[in-house]
């Protein structure tokens, strides 16, 4: 199946680790041309570096999503350096955290606010494209209970309210906007890859729970991205898919 990718002009934050690493490498191989950025000069490097055998357009930068000026001046200069925006994945996150206070304003500032501002920059750029598509990550954590009451929980539950809303007041300017919910993906240096080596009695139980006995894999969330991103999505819009190979159990209507 032709995903329609080719020729795209995709913006992803956060692309250097996890998730939107994959995400990138496979919107490069589908011809996409990419502006990603990060905050460190020598992973944005390696990631442009790497990305350029696909014969696609590159453009790396480093950003800090709590520096709104920053940040948001980045994202315009990337459009524009791109020729326009098609495609918009923020992947920046903050993380988990129970620390208090210090917590909730860090996942406000980056989880949702990193969201909303990026939005913002971009939309003029998507409203021009007249078929773009906005994918924000979420976690399954936003749709049930998980470990314990905690900050990320409910500002990524934030998300899945705010792009249905954004998905019914842009549908007529040609943008789609969808949700991604992961479960527990195991990433090499990622969250549960530190608690594997930190908690592993807390990590067998939580891996204990998935059906097939395993956790997931960063390209299998990408996919699922690239995917909603692509014009075979077209005729969805609004959605909060979680993708978790069966971890949380509730019915979804």
């Amino acid at each position: 199946m032709d995903l329609g990718l080719k020729g795209k002009k995709a913006i992803v934050t956060g692309a250097t680790k996890g998730i939107c690493r994959a995400l990138v490498e496979i919107l490069a191989q589908e011809g996409c041309d990419i502006a990603f950025c990060a905050r460190s000069q020598d992973d944005v490097d390696a990631t442009a570096e790497a990305l350029k055998g696909y014969g696609t357009r590159i453009v790396g930068g480093t950003a800090n999503v709590k520096d709104v000026e920053g940040y948001q001046k980045w994202l315009t200069e990337a459009a524009e350096e791109l020729g326009g925006c098609d495609i918009f994945v923020p992947g920046v996150s903050a993380g988990g955290g129970m620390e208090g206070e210090k917590s909730w304003y860090r996942a406000f500032e980056i989880d949702l606010m990193g969201v909303v501002r990026g939005f913002d920059a971009l939309f003029p750029f998507l409203k021009a494209s007249g078929n773009a598509s906005v994918v924000f990550i979420s976690t399954t954590a936003a749709v049930e209970t998980f470990i314990a009451p905690m900050p990320y929980n409910a500002i990524k539950a934030s998300l899945i309210t705010y792009a249905k809303q954004l998905s019914q007041a842009h549908a007529k300017r040609g943008i789609r906007l969808n949700v991604v919910s992961p479960g527990p993906i195991l990433i090499e240096g990622g969250s549960w890859d530190q608690i594997r080596q930190n908690d592993e009695a807390f990590f067998n139980s939580i891996l204990a729970q998935q059906p097939d006995g395993r956790m997931g894999e960063a390209d299998e969330v990408a996919r699922t991205i690239a995917f909603l991103a692509s014009d075979a999505a077209s005729w969805v819009t609004g959605t909060n898919l979680i993708v978790d190979g069966g971890f949380t159990k509730r019915v979804q209507f």
